[in-house]
């Protein structure tokens, strides 16, 4: 009588552990980001990179040209015609990081106990007695006692490529550090963080301003990722400095959090920025460990309830060089889908790693299972409760649609939308089945030219968990006079069948306009 009682409360089957995971069309609601560099820039790689799931494609400019990247880009393009699968490009900048140069490229040792001199004199050889630094300030900023994480890409904690200095004394502009633990650093250019130390820099520098403005603007880049975000006022000053590019003013800036003043003022930036990422390498170090969890699922929680999508990364950091995740990793990015984060970023993993595809795949397969145990009923209840009463006409509308589709078990939700706010609106209460966001361009001019948008909105739903973007037909208007928009819609679900997420006697719950008024309906399919 007990193993019954045992039974009926399990709140996972273990019988279902042990099942065989179904692949699908899509293999995870959670969105990948995938850093493209050195490993994946081929055609070949990008291709099976979007075939294993990556929907965001970010270019790292804190390393590699403006060439080098139109390079990955060109092939980015050729990757999504012949794959036919839809990719956003994310620019991320360099912001105020502080680097260390290696010109000659040789590894260096550094041993523990001994000291090494911080310079920023660059014209010195970096070597295990001196490294040579990108900026001049170090020495009015730092302290003795301090602490001063080195690493390629970023310090961990746990690398033999990462090393762990505490500032002895600053002697004019250099600095001397006890170096902590034994390591060797290795290629061109290592990352600098001095723990919890305001360095005085602007977050979007010049060269960030100069890449943007050439690069960003040729290739009309969907995202911004903003590093080293610290206050609102840094997200206002780069969307202004957006609004003056023409084609990027609909460009979204996601805020990096990845130092204790950006964590300070999330809120703020939160209400600025378009969507938060989690920068946890660099807040790992500014944070003591045993709080970087309370942070990810505080900041997650203030987005899901914001409706901004929220971004975490360094989740699988050992598949850089291995073919499978640990333990800790594959749980961690389960326990990030839990906590209700839109995407995974994947930065070092798929830039340098020896199996970005794989690492793709494997992500997407651990969100998969993740969703599958996702309490949307609690979260469901605890988003309808924060919105409140009144809602607005169009979170009425949202909430509504994912109500009907739960309860009516729909397989798909489709939402006709020009701009993407409807369907980001549904997708803010985290439905148990795939949004289907039918983007209908819209005409319009500047008066010295016309042109259709929707193609900015398609692809920036491409972050945002749960959400399929379509680009419809531009003849199709948003705002249907009858009650059904039936040529677009067949083209919804045909695409949903071709998906393999409609069947034959499935329900359908379709969001759209009719005139002035919003329509939620339930259709059901036949043979």
């Amino acid at each position: 009588m007990h193993s019954n009682h045992l039974l009926l409360e399990e709140p996972i089957r273990m019988a279902s552990i042990l099942e065989p995971s179904k692949a699908n069309f899509f293999p995870a609601m959670t969105k990948i980001v995938g850093t493209l560099g050195p490993r994946s820039r081929s055609v070949e790689v990008i291709s099976a990179c979007l075939q294993a799931g990556m929907s965001v494609a970010r270019f790292d400019f804190s390393w590699g040209n403006a060439e080098y990247h139109q390079e990955t880009l060109e092939n980015l393009k050729i990757a999504i015609k012949s794959s036919k699968k839809l990719c956003a490009v994310m620019l991320d900048t360099v912001g105020p990081e502080l680097q260390v140069v290696n010109k000659s490229e040789k590894a260096i040792t550094l041993k523990a106990d001994d000291n090494v001199i911080l310079t920023p004199d660059q014209g010195q050889e970096a070597s295990s007695e001196i490294l040579p630094i990108n900026f001049a300030g170090l020495a009015k900023a730092v302290k003795k006692g301090d602490t001063i994480f080195i690493g390629q890409y970023l310090f961990t904690g746990s690398e033999t490529t990462s090393v762990w200095l505490e500032v002895n004394e600053v002697k004019g502009d250099d600095v001397v550090c006890a170096i902590k633990n034994s390591a060797t650093l290795a290629g061109s250019l290592f990352t600098l963080h001095a723990s919890q130390i305001r360095i005085e820099l602007p977050t979007l520098s010049d060269k960030d301003k100069e890449v943007i403005g050439s690069w960003g603007v040729q290739n009309k880049i969907d995202f911004l990722s903003l590093s080293y975000t610290r206050h609102a006022e840094d997200v206002r000053q780069a969307r202004d400095y957006l609004s003056k590019l023409g084609d990027l003013s609909q460009t979204q800036i996601f805020a990096k959090i990845e130092n204790v003043e950006g964590l300070t003022h999330f809120d703020e930036i939160l209400q600025e920025a378009d969507g938060i990422i989690l920068s946890r390498g660099n807040l790992g170090i500014d944070l003591p460990p045993e709080k970087v969890f309370l942070f990810q699922k505080s900041a997650v929680y203030k987005c899901n309830m914001a409706g901004k999508p929220a971004v975490v990364t360094r989740v699988v950091d050992s598949m850089t060089d291995n073919l499978r995740p640990t333990r800790a990793e594959a749980t961690d990015v389960a326990n990030a889908v839990l906590d209700g984060c839109d995407a995974i970023l994947l930065g070092a993993e798929t830039l340098r790693g020896l199996y970005p595809v794989e690492t793709i795949s494997t992500v997407g397969k651990i969100c998969a299972e993740a969703e599958k145990v996702f309490n949307q009923d609690q979260y469901f209840k605890r988003t309808v409760k924060f919105v409140g009463e009144p809602m607005t006409h169009l979170e009425s509308i949202a909430s509504s649609a994912v109500r009907a589709a739960l309860k009516v078990k729909a397989s798909v939700i489709i939402c006709f939308t020009s701009s993407g706010r409807a369907a980001r609106l549904i997708a803010k209460y985290r439905p148990t089945m795939p949004v289907l966001s039918v983007v209908i361009p819209r005409l319009k001019t500047n008066q010295l030219r016309w042109s259709f948008s929707g193609a900015f909105e398609a692809r920036q739903s491409l972050i945002v968990r749960g959400l399929f973007p379509l680009l419809a037909d531009p003849r199709h208007p948003a705002e249907s006079t009858n009650a059904s928009n039936e040529s677009v819609l067949k083209v919804a679900l045909d695409h949903g069948k071709a998906a393999g997420v409609i069947k034959s006697h499935d329900r359908v719950v379709v969001c759209q306009k009719v005139g002035d008024a919003s329509v939620v309906k339930i259709i059901e399919l036949e043979d």
